[in-house]
């Protein structure tokens, strides 16, 4: 009996890893981003990729704002604005319907800097989802 719930025990330890909250910092001239990331499990939330945090306009008088991009496997970049001059506190899913679950994900922080300037933005984070391999 000890032997069958501490391999029940690991086997679950596994599914914990896939979906927990991990911290993630991310910063460009002008903008910033602090929160938290996971990966749903298969039948959780769409098997989403989650988000949430505070993003930042860095630079209140530059008269440009700040947006983060998100991007998961098979779709194009997904921008969410903040407000100008201000920190705003978001929350988002992403996910592909066709899917299980979401496997790759890539982030990053941007200052909107207009039309006529390219935007400054972060490095771009990837994470893959651990319950992927």
């Amino acid at each position: 009996m000890g032997l069958v719930a501490a391999g029940v025990f690991a086997g679950g330890a596994g599914v914990a890893v896939a979906a927990s909250w991990h911290g993630m910092q991310l910063k460009s001239a002008g903008a910033s981003f602090s929160g938290w990331y996971l990966f749903n499990k298969r039948g959780v939330n769409h098997g989403a990729f989650e988000w949430k945090g505070t993003l930042k306009d860095q630079d209140r008088t530059d008269g440009h704002n700040a947006y983060i991009e998100t991007k998961i496997e098979g779709h194009d970049w997904t921008r969410t604005y903040g407000k100008q001059g201000k920190a705003v506190n978001l929350h988002r899913s992403h996910w592909d319907g066709a899917q299980a679950y979401t496997r790759d994900a890539y982030m990053r922080v941007c200052r909107d800097r207009g039309s006529l300037h390219p935007d400054n933005c972060s490095s771009t984070m990837h994470r893959k989802n651990p319950a992927a391999d």
